[in-house]
């Protein structure tokens, strides 16, 4: 849910997206420069694009969950609430499709656990039919990309630590201990914590300890994350976590995430492991208007964009888009939908650093459900005319008889 602007007025990851501004970003990339994009078929680019579906039909129930923040405990009452898990948090919604929109980085403590909770639901759902779709947000492509600490108020000293290599967080924990002793033996009564908050809030400011994090965080989730999408297509409906401007939406879902992966893959080469990787043109990641920055499908007056959404959505060959990353203020349905039900709005500020607002969208058979707690609401907007079975009988996601 971070502002774009800040990118526009050259205090972002990139002052400008074009191959002369990518010197600025540090020295090690001047003989990057000089390389050719062949480089990056050479397996460097990781994972194939064409090997990652990003477009799905036939599937009757979707749980949609928005901007997560770090906030693992808000998001296991949701996926327990909405009948996602059981009560030992495993999966038993059968052959149901998650879809999580991105920003599960930042603001709150818990980024890992809930990292972790999904890619074990994601095994799980798999194994009877569901699927487990997490789509990179704005937080994730800066913290992928090498970049997070331009902007030191976003990673919480929780997750901070977390992400740290085990050895290195013990070294420090060592040294926490080291300090105690120094103060107690002194004779002033501090307590350990207040020790401790400030050692970690000191750390996280250090060049080293910060390039720790970041190579340990792209060691194990930055692939995985890699290999998800920005955008995809289930039925008739887009779900991504800024939204998809005209412009963009003439590429086509597989254009935008094949792009995306071969831009996003280049810069973590060379900005976390200082590899001799020439990045490509930059003509998506780190943009303003792209599909994990754009919010006009969420801001900008209905009356104004009627033409452009209808453009939009032909484009790419949808009725619906699900997007995210400009919060509501509030779990309704009529907060969430916008354009006739067109758009729908899923980020509500479900984490406590933001507005603590539980919720998630069903669309079960067509039929939308704006899930908000202790209750749901139901719209027809995608089924005109009709109310379904399920609806009558106030479906909870559930696994399939058999």
């Amino acid at each position: 849910m971070t502002s774009p602007e800040r990118f526009s007025r050259g205090t972002g990851p990139l002052e400008r997206v074009s191959r002369r501004s990518l010197g600025s970003l540090g020295n090690r990339w001047i003989v990057a420069l000089i390389l050719t994009l062949a480089v990056l078929s050479t397996g460097l680019a990781g994972p194939g694009p064409k090997d990652i579906p990003c477009i799905w039909s036939g599937v009757d129930k979707i749980l949609v969950i928005g901007d997560l923040h770090g906030d693992y405990d808000n998001f296991e009452k949701i996926i327990r609430g909405t009948g996602l898990v059981d009560s030992d948090l495993h999966w038993s919604a059968g052959p149901t499709h998650l879809v999580q929109t991105g920003d599960i980085m930042d603001r709150g403590p818990d980024a890992r656990k809930i990292l972790d909770a999904l890619i074990r639901l994601e095994a799980e759902a798999g194994a009877v039919g569901g699927l487990v779709h997490v789509l990179l947000g704005n937080h994730e492509e800066l913290n992928i990309g090498g970049v997070i600490f331009r902007y030191p108020d976003y990673v919480p000293v929780e997750q901070f630590i977390s992400f740290l290599p085990d050895g290195y967080r013990q070294r420090q924990e060592r040294e926490i201990e080291k300090r105690v002793r120094r103060v107690r033996g002194s004779g002033v009564r501090v307590p350990v914590k207040n020790i401790a908050d400030e050692f970690w809030s000191s750390l996280k400011n250090d060049p080293e300890a910060q390039r720790e994090y970041l190579v340990n965080f792209n060691n194990k989730y930055g692939d995985w994350l890699l290999r998800r999408n920005i955008a995809i297509k289930i039925d008739d409906t887009v779900f991504v976590h800024g939204g998809i401007s005209e412009k963009y939406s003439l590429w086509g879902i597989q254009k935008l995430n094949d792009r995306f992966r071969l831009e996003m893959t280049a810069l973590q080469r060379a900005t976390v492991y200082d590899e001799p990787v020439a990045p490509p043109q930059l003509e998506i990641v780190y943009r303003g208007d792209s599909p994990l920055w754009y919010r006009e499908l969420a801001t900008n007056p209905e009356q104004d964009m009627r033409e452009e959404v209808d453009a939009i959505l032909a484009n790419l060959g949808a009725k619906h888009m699900v997007i995210a990353h400009t919060p509501r203020t509030a779990v309704t349905l009529s907060q969430m939908k916008r354009f006739e039900g067109r758009i729908w709005i899923v980020d509500t500020g479900i984490s406590k650093a933001y507005n603590n607002n539980l919720s998630a969208l069903k669309i079960i058979n067509g039929e939308f459900i704006v899930w908000g707690g202790d209750h749901e609401e139901k719209d027809n907007a995608g089924i005109p005319g009709r109310v379904s079975a399920f609806s009558r009988l106030g479906l909870r996601l559930l696994p399939s008889a058999g």
